[in-house]
């Protein structure tokens, strides 16, 4: 087993890539008019003779919108590819997004173009582009941050494998586990300046995504030139840090890349960047049972609670980390004939991150700082290499006749994930132990691959438009950890004794059809089903405790180990989805969609384990799937450059995989395990608002209000107990990480060619971490606060190659955790040259 973890997967087997065809007419759900049999014309944020005027209402007519949508005749173009001018509206981000008009998809959306994400937003990371459509929050702790989860609005910011997320046709989600840490979305593969638009689609409602689109599908589409172009843009962000006791001020520099051209059939893309980022503690070391009072011969420790109302005086801080990290994407597209199109893409990324944490305590032996014998302080003392690497393939036709295809694979590869640590600190001072522990993850990888098709019958204006598709994934864990006897040194001379493994795999096959048929004009009803067969195998877990040993007096431990080998799992399950859209005119749209979604267990959900302190975290190899029922009522008024539209949602999800914390001896010993929770039930209502040229041109508002009832209905395998020992319960409380409110609110106003401002506040009210909702403690380390931030940015196009932003996250350095600290105020600088 020790050789293990340097196994990588050997085929290629599923990626969802729908990121295709010409945007939609008037009717928000009506199909495209007859097109000709081309492939769309490109645009690119390229240098332009004229710079872009306050966007004006428009008088086009409802007919002359729709006809708006025919692209030029003109040279084939990447299918993939998006459009900034837009069509139909006056703001392109208004259009329906290709996925939706290729494949006739049910959901609602929300989209932004690479123009607007520049213009409006302090867009440091690619998951910055998403900061303000309605619901959605990125669990982004800091610049450059790997661990960045997208919450939606009825599942929170632990729950990466409850949203889809692509870019072009590779799946960035970390299907490989359901966590807001090693499972998190691969953002940093993406160079901002690679982005073209980035649509957001809600809920598990069509049939071509797995049940992993309980929270919606993210599909970030690259803007594949149709000329040359060049852009280069350098972003520096600098914050003031004072909280506990450390005060510092930590800066970020960011360099983005991206190059393209057209010749002839081909076309291709490269993009890079690159990330040094001085981050504020993301963690805090705590200490104690008496207020106040720390370690033995020490001072410094500051009183504090925990988030349930126990003692937690802090001590120093976690992980205080320096990243450095690199990306560098390659995309080629290559017509083989003026309707079918090729692409390949290929990506690396590369982290190298260390951590010095800082301790607050002082020696009374000495008056020198010391960790106070605090073996905690060593868990966040490592050094972290990390250098993956992706692929997709495709190969797509565009005739918007009778049939149209799409083939696509990707696969994606951790070649080297190796975070080393020592194992304890000595007896006095700040000093390690030269022992340590080695946790390895590469040779973690997993596949995806589909093939897809869409057949119009009698034509691309007949009444039914059927696709259909087949569906392949695999995802393989390896996740050794070793003892080593000195902590620092290279993986390959360092590795010793085996402490603990986690290896499993997943596989999951899937076959989907859906019928988009047009019962009128205005009247639309889409009907599907998935039927989705998954296994898990190879289930092995080693876990071992250190008989003797492991402490600062003696740093090497004595283990005891036990193997296990994980019992098989499968599941084979039916999804139906359903909805009727009806345009009751040119301005109004009401759309009711109905979908049930099985969400399988991750491999980490499986057969990942760990153990910090007198916490273990076990996994659980007999999970079930989880079964949702999502329905939704959306009622919409459109213009040409703005839209209202009020959603009301429910959902119930049987057997929701959630942690739990239960009393498993008598000696205080707690379990934090991996367990299916009966059911719970989120209901709710979410108004948003987005409009140009409100009272004067070139003044837009945008908005949301989401309130969200969460509740869990039933669990019986609860035992929890509170900080008094007495048993809780978790019936009618509410599910965790899932807040009451979401608010946003922003103004841009953009007076001429040259200049945008932006204000723009983001609010989220109190939410838990716990079933039993007994972490009431706000505004400590570990807390999950309520939160309003407002966040200013200023956009000037000197000329029309150079551009200069400036601004201002957290305009008013709000303080607030959720569980980690969040970043305070912060100043962003950014210039941008286009050749």
């Amino acid at each position: 087993m020790l050789s293990r973890h340097a196994r990588c997967g050997m085929s290629v087997v599923a990626a969802q890539a729908a990121l295709l065809a010409s945007s939609s007419g008037a009717y928000a759900q009506s199909s495209p008019r007859e097109l000709p049999r081309e492939l769309p014309a490109v645009t690119v944020d390229a240098p332009a003779t004229a710079k872009p005027r306050p966007r004006k209402p428009a008088v086009q007519t409802a007919g002359l919108r729709r006809d708006s949508a025919k692209p030029t005749v003109g040279r084939p173009a990447s299918v993939a590819t998006t459009n900034e001018q837009g069509a139909g509206t006056s703001r392109a981000s208004l259009d329906q997004p290709a996925a939706v008009a290729r494949y006739q998809l049910p959901q609602r959306s929300f989209s932004i173009t690479a123009r607007e994400a520049d213009e409006t937003i302090n867009l440091k990371d690619p998951e910055d582009a998403v900061k303000y459509m309605p619901s959605l929050f990125v669990r982004k702790r800091n610049d450059g941050d790997n661990q960045a989860v997208l919450a939606t609005r009825s599942w929170g910011l632990n729950s990466s494998a409850r949203t889809l997320i692509y870019y072009d046709d590779l799946l960035i989600s970390a299907l490989i586990g359901n966590n807001n840490s090693g499972a998190s979305p691969k953002w940093n593969l993406i160079s901002p300046e690679a982005i073209g638009r980035i649509d957001f689609l809600n809920g598990p409602f069509a049939a071509a995504y797995p049940g992993n689109s309980i929270g919606g599908v993210l599909l970030i589409t690259s803007k594949m030139p149709d000329k040359p172009f060049a852009v280069a843009k350098e972003t520096v962000s600098v914050m003031p840090w004072s909280q506990y006791g450390t005060r510092n001020t930590y800066v970020t520099s960011q360099t983005s890349t991206a190059a393209g051209n057209r010749d002839g059939k081909l076309s291709w893309l490269v993009s890079a960047n690159y990330l040094d980022s001085y981050q504020q503690p993301l963690t805090y070391t705590t200490f104690g049972t008496v207020f106040g009072v720390g370690p033995a011969n020490t001072t410094g420790a500051i009183a504090a609670f925990n988030k349930t109302g126990g003692v937690a005086n802090v001590i120093g801080t976690g992980a205080l980390a320096h990243s450095q990290q690199t990306s560098a994407n390659l995309r080629l597209a290559y017509d083989v004939s003026p309707l079918v199109q090729a692409t390949y893409a290929l990506g690396i990324w590369n982290n190298h991150q260390t951590s010095d944490p800082q301790t607050y305590l002082i020696s009374t032996l000495n008056t020198q700082p010391t960790f106070g014998a605090q073996g905690a302080f060593a868990s966040n003392k490592y050094i972290w290499d990390q250098t993956h690497l992706s692929n997709a393939v495709s190969l797509k036709s565009d005739t918007k006749g009778v049939f149209d295809f799409d083939l696509s694979a990707s696969t994606y590869n951790y070649l080297q994930d190796v975070l080393l640590n020592p194992y304890t600190v000595t007896t006095a001072g700040i000093g390690y132990s030269q022992n340590g522990k080695i946790t390895r993850n590469d040779g973690t990888n997993w596949q995806n691959a589909d093939a897809k098709g869409v057949w119009r019958p009698l034509g691309v204006d007949g009444p039914h438009e059927i696709s259909f598709g087949i569906h392949g994934d695999r995802y393989r864990l390896e996740n050794p950890a070793y003892l080593s006897s000195v902590w620092n040194a290279t993986a390959s001379t360092g590795t010793g004794q085996l402490f603990s493994t986690g290896v499993g795999e997943t596989r999951t096959g899937g076959v989907w059809v859906q019928d988009a048929w047009k019962v009128v004009p205005n009247l639309k009803l889409t009907l599907g089903g998935r039927l989705e067969t998954w296994r898990a195998s190879d289930g092995f877990n080693v876990n071992s405790v250190a008989l003797s040993g492991g402490t600062p007096a003696t740093p090497m431990p004595v283990l005891s180990s036990t193997a296990t080998i994980q019992p098989g799992l499968d599941s084979t399950n039916f999804s139906p989805k359903a909805s009727l859209s009806y345009d009751a005119n040119k301005d109004w749209n009401i759309t009711a969609n109905f979908g049930e979604a099985y969400r399988y267990p991750t491999v980490t959900e499986l057969y990942q384990n760990a153990s910090v302190g007198t916490t273990i975290v076990l996994p659980d190899p007999f999970l079930t799937p989880e079964q949702d029922f999502t329905g939704e009522l959306n009622v919409e008024r459109h213009w040409s450059d703005g839209r209202v539209r009020l959603t009301l949602f429910k959902e119930r999800t049987n057997n929701a995989i959630i942690s739990q914390t239960n009393q498993v001896t008598s000696t205080g010993l707690t379990a934090t395990t991996i367990s299916n929770v009966d059911a719970i039930r989120m209901q709710g209502v979410e108004l948003s608002a987005d409009k140009d040229n409100v009272w004067i041109a070139g003044l837009q508002l945008f908005g949301s209000v989401t309130y969200v009832d969460s509740r869990i209905l039933a669990d019986a395998g609860w035992a929890g107990r509170d900080a008094a020992g007495n048993l809780t319960t978790v019936v009618g409380k509410r599910v965790p990480f899932v807040p009451d409110w979401r608010a946003k609110f922003g103004v841009t106003y953009r007076p001429n060619d040259s200049w945008a401002y932006t204000v723009a506040a983001r609010y989220s009210g109190k939410q838990y971490s716990t079933l039993d909702n007994t972490d009431s403690v706000s505004h400590v380390y570990g807390a999950f606060d309520n939160f309003l931030v407002v966040d200013l940015k200023i956009h000037y196009n000197a000329t029309q190659n150079f551009a200069f932003d400036l601004g201002i996250d957290n305009l008013f350095d709000a303080q607030y955790f959720l569980f980690h600290p969040f970043p305070g105020r912060t100043f962003v600088l950014a210039g941008k040259y286009t050749f």
